[in-house]
């Protein structure tokens, strides 16, 4: 799904440089927008197509091609985010944002591995860890765009009420509603560093079947939860409870003999990679307050770890 510039259009087209050097911020944009590298792809696709679908001369009277692309391609997202929502509504089981893709192992909170395409990897922030983009799938498309666009790529109101089809005040109003969103709903963030050593912990205790150091690295009230799309077995429903948890997690280990936990980088934080017979079946992410895990998002749904087996080709 990578949009490469043949050579030779290259050479008759000098612009054509230019115009792709935007697919990364495009990408960039359309995943957090989204929450899926496989829709993201498609939308600069289709922003592609249309830009190409211009004449030459309305292609160059455009003063700032990356400005008209990213306009584009947020109106695309847009109209997207008010269609997933009833495609969500349809989805069998939990719907979890898709992971991205990062096979590097990682040592002490850092990954010391590169993705899949490097030139194409989405920048591993915090914009992008699971737990914010959770809190994203919260907001009305509306928000959402607005806050992305303005906070996040510092995009100002004016051009944000182009894409949004509102004011520049209203789009002003929608960010700071986003902006209480997220401070709602985020923790004061733990040192990375200390989140790899609690998940190598909890893989351990997992591996090892400990139901006891299961649930003293859980907090409480913790929540886990399932994203398979019927196409893999998983709970439906969200789990409640660190003895709940931990008892699924256990049963679960027992269910599925000669699984392999591999360390990895899930969304710019330490997460863990389940494989069988060398196929990845499950990414797990985690939203860590504290010592404490609070949150366990697992993505099973295969269609959503085609990046993770393929890199993305198809």
């Amino acid at each position: 799904m990578t949009i490469e510039p043949e050579p030779t259009d290259s050479r008759l087209d000098p612009s054509l440089n230019a115009i792709m050097s935007e697919r990364r911020q495009l990408i960039n944009l359309a995943y957090r927008l989204l929450g899926s590298l496989a829709d993201a792809e498609d939308v600069v696709q289709e922003t592609y197509a249309r830009w190409y679908a211009m004449p030459r001369a309305q292609q160059e009277a455009i003063e700032s091609p990356g400005g008209w692309l990213t306009k584009v391609a947020g109106r695309i997202c847009l109209d997207l985010l008010g269609s997933a929502r009833v495609r969500r509504e349809r989805y069998v089981g939990e719907w979890v944002p898709e992971p991205l893709p990062d096979r590097g192992e990682w040592r002490d909170g850092r990954s010391d591995g590169t993705a899949a395409d490097p030139a194409d990897r989405i920048t591993l922030d915090e914009s992008i860890n699971m737990a914010f983009l959770v809190v994203l799938e919260s907001m009305t498309p509306a928000e959402r765009v607005a806050f992305i666009l303005h906070d996040i790529f510092r995009y100002p109101f004016a051009e944000v009420a182009e894409i949004v089809g509102r004011s520049p005040a209203a789009c002003r109003q929608l960010a700071t509603s986003a902006r209480r969103r997220i401070a709602a709903a985020q923790p004061a963030a733990t040192p990375t560093a200390q989140q790899a050593d609690i998940v190598k912990d909890f893989k351990h205790a997992w591996e090892s079947k400990d139901i006891n150091a299961l649930i003293r690295l859980l907090d409480p009230g913790v929540t886990g939860i399932a994203d398979s799309g019927g196409l893999a077995r998983a709970a439906l429903h969200p789990i409640e409870g660190a003895e709940r948890i931990a008892r699924y997690l256990v049963d679960f280990i027992d269910r599925t003999p000669g699984l392999t936990m591999l360390e990895r980088t899930v969304n710019g934080q330490p997460g863990l990679v389940i494989q069988m017979d060398q196929t990845i079946t499950s990414v797990v992410a985690f939203d860590i307050a504290s010592d404490r895990i609070k949150r366990i998002w697992a993505v099973r749904n295969p269609d959503k770890l085609r990046w993770w087996t393929t890199g993305g080709s198809d």
